[in-house]
């Protein structure tokens, strides 16, 4: 299993059908007390990613995506980050399924986006994630730290061994 952030798009456009799977996605995902306190705005106006570029601190590159999702959460709620995070998640592995790539960023001018996009003062832009098809074809994997090295059993420090699963 991998999935890859990448953010570096192709000028191919994504189907209607593939941005609401990926905005379902979202939905489908769990919340905290199924407070479902996430709201999401799909941006797709080339205007508006541009904007959207300029209204963050590490997330230029979102002007190339086709499409972005921002997701908004409740701050006053201590879940709203874990939240955002699950939610993300969905709609990454919901596009990755129909070949749309995506990567996100976190460095938000808030005030900015805030006007921009008349985000309300009870939401807070959390994060933005950018999708569109990949450049070039994507081949191999992540490398990631085998599993004994960051997975223990019962305790930290019981390196994880699948022969010691009950």
């Amino acid at each position: 299993m991998s999935k890859l952030d990448i953010r570096q798009f192709d000028s191919k456009k994504v189907a209607a059908e593939v941005k609401s799977r990926v905005l379902e996605a979202a939905r489908a995902s769990g919340t905290g007390n199924n407070k479902q306190e996430w709201r999401f705005i799909l941006v797709q106006e080339k205007e508006m990613l541009k904007r959207l570029a300029e209204d963050s601190t590490s997330g230029g590159w979102v002007a190339g995506a086709n499409f972005a999702v921002v997701v908004l959460s409740d701050p006053t709620l201590s879940f709203h980050l874990i939240d955002a995070g699950r939610a993300v998640q969905n709609m990454e592995l919901a596009a990755w399924d129909h070949g749309v790539i995506s990567g996100i960023y976190t460095g938000i001018k808030d005030e900015k986006m805030r006007k921009d996009f008349a985000i309300p003062g009870t939401l807070k832009p959390v994060v933005v994630v950018g999708f569109g098809y990949p450049v070039k074809r994507i081949v191999g994997k992540k490398n990631r730290m085998p599993l004994p090295e960051l997975a223990f059993i019962d305790k930290y420090g019981n390196k994880f061994d699948p022969k010691k699963l009950s």
